[in-house]
């Protein structure tokens, strides 16, 4: 009888645990910095133990997509529309003391933002430094020998200098390394693409479902009451839901600096973090996701994308000695090449937005410094090539059949995603 207790018990405890896991608002109460979305600081893996290789195969070739590493926001007014109106409150003396300090708190970030907004900070770039380095020790048959890496970035700053951390972090690690870089308008059409039609197709749908979720799920009355004294002075001159809105914006994005005392998440509760967050993961599903609401099209944005790394792989692969590929831009690129990809749940099928975030947790796939890497795999005198798929430095499974999963027949994998590909052209610019 004690036995089966303890099994029982056993059970319960990997049931809850693994639910616990797929929860985001228990995730999100755990750890507020979730709700940050985009802006989640890279939760670099504490270990990156893999699936062995099957017999006599070994790693010849990595090909990336990789998104620029923690940034300041990339404009003045993202964080003076929530400055602004508690300067005005403090001058009508209506300002609490907890809306002081975190008053003092913005006015202070926005002054290291001065003349850097956009930009990378230390902490995007030590970002980019560990992932070249677990790369380069977690696959070094590809790196131990004098290769050719191609790295290049969209022509944007914070990128081109999240490509040179990576590449200088490698290059420290093997100088023999022949490392290339670029940053042109050349290859903007499929690093960094920008389709007219699908942004007309998804701007509509979106703007209308965004703000009715929003009306559902913001309530910043318990907010109001913690920054300000005067509920009449709130009454005549806040836009609670927008000032709450602004608020957190520019919360989610503290964890881009090393400045910690600047962090205000405690201002909201876990559910108020949720809840904003849920609005956050309805947007970006709308933008990337594989809905019917957008006809299944805005994965498309990633087109020229994934087929670049399609060809670049077939040409890369008959070559005798290893080499990589790094590509360098950001999350509007990265999200939609997962769900195009299909990576684990990337892909999931919805036009319930309020049953969304119990399938689908954008935090998972896009955080700053979040990559895609496909390492290829071959054996001596056998033709047959494998590849292995990583989201953030995690195994990931693809929609493809395979008798050794996590690994893929490179064949299957090119055939199954140019298939898909053929379904939509990219219009002109």
């Amino acid at each position: 009888m004690k036995l089966i207790k303890l099994l029982f018990y056993g059970l319960f405890a990997l049931l809850f645990h693994a639910g616990y896991a797929q929860n985001p608002r228990m995730e999100i109460q755990l750890n507020k910095k979730l709700s940050g979305t985009n802006y989640l600081a890279y939760p670099a893996p504490e270990q990156t133990k893999y699936t062995p290789a099957p017999k006599g195969y070994k790693p010849f070739y990595i090909s990336t997509y990789t998104r620029h590493g923690s940034r300041f926001h990339i404009n003045k007014h993202d964080y003076t529309y929530a400055l602004i109106p508690l300067e005005k409150a403090d001058s009508a003396k209506v300002l609490s003391c907890v809306g002081k300090d975190v008053m003092h708190k913005i006015a202070r970030i926005l002054q290291l933002s001065d003349r850097r907004l956009g930009e990378l900070t230390p902490l995007g770039a030590r970002q980019h430094r560990g992932i070249a380095e677990r790369m380069y020790h977690n696959f070094p048959e590809i790196f131990a020998k004098d290769i050719a890496v191609d790295a290049r970035s969209t022509d944007v700053v914070r990128c081109i200098l999240s490509m040179t951390s990576e590449c200088l972090q490698l290059q420290t690690l093997n100088p023999k390394l022949h490392i290339s870089n670029d940053a042109s308008r050349h290859d903007m059409y499929y690093m960094n693409y920008d389709d007219k039609y699908l942004a007309g197709l998804r701007y509509k749908k979106k703007q209308e479902m965004i703000k009715a979720f929003k009306q559902r799920h913001v309530h910043p009355e318990r907010l109001m009451k913690v920054l300000f004294t005067d509920s009449t002075y709130v009454k005549a001159n806040i836009r609670p839901h927008d000032l709450m809105q602004h608020l957190f914006f520019v919360a989610m994005n503290m964890q881009s600096v090393d400045e910690k005392e600047l962090e205000f998440y405690d201002l909201f509760t876990s559910e108020e973090c949720y809840e904003l967050w849920s609005c956050w993961n309805v947007l970006w599903y709308l933008e990337a996701g594989n809905t019917p609401l957008t006809e299944g099209m805005m994965p498309y944005k990633a087109t020229n994308l994934l087929r670049n790394i399609l060809d670049t792989a077939d040409s890369c692969i008959v070559k005798k000695e290893p080499s990589a590929t790094l590509r360098f831009g950001h999350e509007s690129c990265l999200l939609p090449l997962a769900v195009l990809m299909e990576l684990g749940d990337c892909g999931y099928v919805t036009e319930d937005m309020e049953t969304l975030a119990e399938h689908w947790q954008c935090y998972q796939y896009f955080p700053m410094a979040s990559n895609i890497q496909l390492i290829f795999y071959r054996k001596s005198a056998n033709k047959d090539i494998l590849v292995r798929v990583l989201l953030n430095e995690k195994e990931i499974s693809l929609p493809i059949k395979t008798n050794c999963a996590p690994f893929y027949h490179w064949h299957d994998v090119s055939e199954y995603y140019r298939k898909n590909l053929s379904r939509y052209t990219p219009t002109d610019k």
